[in-house]
């Protein structure tokens, strides 16, 4: 009996260690979803040399008040950052808090989203601009109203991007119901000014728009890219187009995200952020599980995104590994 304890013990011994082993084994990809939680409309950003996402808390309209932030120095470990954003601090939110920008400028980090879903002019809401001094929040409403409350051009005021050119100049592209604008930011990020001809907004509605337009440029073009379909189905995807100016025109190429049987449907408003190497891009987007039918079950997802030797876009290829680490060195 006693050598029979001590054989039990080595053996519990040996197997708390192997456990213990294995939960301490790093992760060698990132997995899809790459957090827990219907989240959707993500957008991805780099600050300070760590990956940041914001997404839209994928919820009833009515319940959408608040959200949450996501951080990573490898693109494999996430931390939540919960509401980074919230309704107390936001006096004219009344729902339907969607689809964040955040930009660091001036010191500062800008949450750039869409609210209330107005319907008509006569509605309260639009896209709103909250400040805050890290990018764990908290952000609060910088100006105690929204910066563009009107439907201009057909395009519900949601989806806003914004971009940074390589003058330093700051646009802002955002539109639903299949219309999109584009409009010129203020130094101050706080405003909207005139572009040169005299005008505020301009349309850059390229072929089948729905919403959730980025811009990325990279070699000197830019790559405009928004989702097609319907947010709540399963053929909802991301299409493309290249131009060589930030107004355009943009002229439809394709589709590089869409839906996959084999893997996931849905997939669509995303973004892109580089990694480590010189031409290393990762796609940011949310997809809906095979099963699943509800229109806010969306979880947030990560893929590679290449282009080939022309400078086209290739279709992305939906995993459920996800990516593998990409760590930024920290800046001294």
């Amino acid at each position: 009996m006693k050598y029979r304890n001590i054989f039990l013990s080595i053996v519990l011994g040996c197997s708390t260690s192997l456990c213990a082993q294995k939960a301490s084994t790093p992760k060698e990809t990132s997995g899809n979803p790459i957090f827990h939680g219907w989240y959707a409309d993500p957008e991805g950003v780099v600050f300070n040399k760590e990956y940041w996402v914001y997404p839209t808390y994928s919820a009833p309209y009515d319940d959408q008040i608040f959200m949450d932030a996501f951080s990573s120095t490898d693109l494999v470990n996430w931390k939540k950052h919960p509401r980074v954003i919230e309704k107390k601090n936001i006096s004219w939110l009344r729902r339907a808090l969607w689809a964040p920008a955040v930009v660091q400028e001036n010191g500062k980090y800008y949450l750039f989203f869409g609210a209330n879903d107005i319907q008509n002019n006569n509605e309260l809401g639009g896209i709103g601009v909250a400040v805050a001094d890290n990018p764990a929040g908290p952000f609060k409403d910088a100006l105690g109203k929204p910066l563009i409350d009107k439907i201009i051009n057909g395009a519900q005021p949601i989806d806003q991007y914004v971009f940074k050119d390589d003058d330093g100049q700051y646009y802002m592209y955002y539109g639903g119901w299949r219309h999109c604008n584009m409009v010129k930011m203020a130094p101050d990020l706080l405003s909207i000014v005139p572009f040169e001809d005299g005008t505020m907004y301009k349309e850059v509605t390229p072929e089948n728009y729905v919403e959730g337009p980025f811009m990325l440029k990279r070699k000197g073009k830019y790559y405009f890219m928004w989702s097609e379909g319907g947010w709540g189905g399963p053929d909802y995807c991301v299409a493309y187009a290249i131009a060589d100016s930030p107004f355009g025109p943009f002229k439809r190429v394709g589709k590089i995200l869409q839906q996959d049987l084999s893997v996931a449907t849905g997939a669509g408003h995303h973004s892109l952020v580089k990694g480590k190497g010189k031409d290393e891009w990762y796609i940011i987007y949310h997809r809906r599980p095979l099963g699943e039918t509800a229109a806010n079950s969306r979880e947030t997802c990560i893929d590679r995104l290449y282009f080939d030797k022309d400078g086209y876009i290739k279709p992305v290829k939906m995993t459920f590994e996800g990516v593998k680490a990409s760590p930024l060195k920290k800046s001294r």
